[in-house]
This record gives C-alpha cells, structure tokens and sequence, in this order.
C-alpha cells in the first residue's frame, strides 16, 4: 500500500495527512494534545483537505475541549481495544493468540501483540514494553552518531530503562548515558532533546548558566521542549 505521512497547517492548526490507497477522507482528533489527523485518496489535492479540514473547524474545537476535560492516565490492561503510544502518536492495541514466538508488530496505524492462549496483564505489558526497548536501541544511536560530531564528544555506551523521575542520566566518568523507556511514547524531538541534554554533560557537569547556553547553541527551543515533556507527564 502506498503511503505518505507529512504536516499541513491549517488556520491555527497542523494536521498531520496521510495518504494512502483509499476511497473516502478520515478525519479524527487524538489525545492528549487533540492531535488532527487526516488519511486521504491519493489523487486528493492538498488545496481540497485544507478546505475540508476547514469546513470541520467547529467539530475538530468540540472534539479537543472534550479532550481537554478526559483524564488520560488511567492504569492500562493492554487489552485490546486500547489506545497506546509509540513516538507521540496514539495506536489502537489489537491482542492476537500465537502458537508461536510472542512479539509485537506495527500493522498500518495498529499495534498488535501476539501472545500465547493464557498470557496475563504483565506480560502483555512486558512484551510492549520490551519492544519500546528494542526501538530505542535502534533510534537511539542515530543521535549520538549526529550528536558526537556537532558537540566534539564521544558516547562510549547508552542503555534504556524504567526511571520514576528522570528522562534521563550521564554517567560522566564512563561517558554512558542512559534514556527513560517512556520516552518511546513521547514526540521524537523529545527523545532527541533528552539525548542532547544528557550528552551535553560530557561538556559541562551542572546545570548551570554554562550548560543552558550550551543547550541553547545545541537545540534553540530546548526550553519549549521541557515544557512540553514535563507537561506530557
């Protein structure tokens, strides 16, 4: 199937369009942030979906009010039918039987977990969790390699696991970093803002006035993308 994800900004709004071999345009608003999401024809005109995005303005403020008012944390089961994270974007969770090997796969806009006949909650959020794991180990070293050579430092080693209250350390002695596995659900820019932070280290011990101008050489809007971290809490 052809597809092709990309933004369109639309009065005071991005929509993200995706286009793909369908027949009929797909409008939806997604939590936490009432993300607009548009799937459309191929042949569609861009002129054409901002038009339409447009015509749906009051349905799209109705929908992200009614967000605004919904407690989003509730405790997950990772049972089908759910909604879960994977970069900033929401999938809906399908959980399938196997006979065979227990994974997760990403089919078009779904995450899907294969799980053997009897599986409980934790494993079922050991497999995700597992498998944000092996993302970010494929992500992760692609922003060091970019990184290294902007800054002039070398990572010697990274890993990823679960932290209650940080996005991320520097041990500076042995030049490894280390990044919250829950940055697998955050926006990318957030993962590479964490990672230039923690880097950043290597360069300056505090967080002092010297590391935030260093922050501010290295990533301009490092401080909106704080924010938005901490705020996604």
């Amino acid at each position: 199937m052809i597809k092709k994800t990309y933004m369109i900004p639309v009065d005071e709004l991005e929509a993200i369009v995706t286009r793909k071999n369908i027949k009929t345009l797909r409008l939806s608003v997604h939590s936490p942030n009432g993300e607009v999401r548009i799937s459309v024809p191929n042949g569609v005109s861009d002129d054409f979906i901002v038009g339409f995005v447009e015509s749906k303005m009051e349905w799209i403020r109705l929908q992200r009010e009614k967000l605004s008012k919904t407690k989003i944390d509730r405790p997950k089961e990772y049972l089908a039918g759910e909604n879960h994270y994977f970069l900033g974007r929401e999938y809906p969770l399908q959980v399938r039987t196997t006979s065979g090997r227990q994974m997760v796969e990403m089919e078009e806009d779904t995450l899907i977990l294969l799980v053997r006949e009897g599986h409980t909650r934790e494993e079922r959020e050991k497999l995700l969790n597992e498998w944000y794991r092996d993302q970010l180990k494929a992500l992760i070293p692609e922003y060091i390699k970019k990184w290294e050579k902007i800054m002039e430092v070398e990572v010697e080693a990274f890993g990823v696991k679960n932290m209650k209250t940080r996005w991320g350390t520097c041990n500076i002695r042995d030049r490894r970093i280390w990044i919250n596995l829950k940055l697998a659900t955050r926006d990318e820019s957030l993962l590479e803002y964490i990672i230039v932070h923690e880097m950043t280290h290597l360069l300056e011990r505090l967080h002092n006035d010297r590391f935030k101008r260093l922050m501010t050489g290295f990533i301009p809007n490092w401080r909106g993308l704080k924010n938005k971290l901490n705020n996604q809490k």
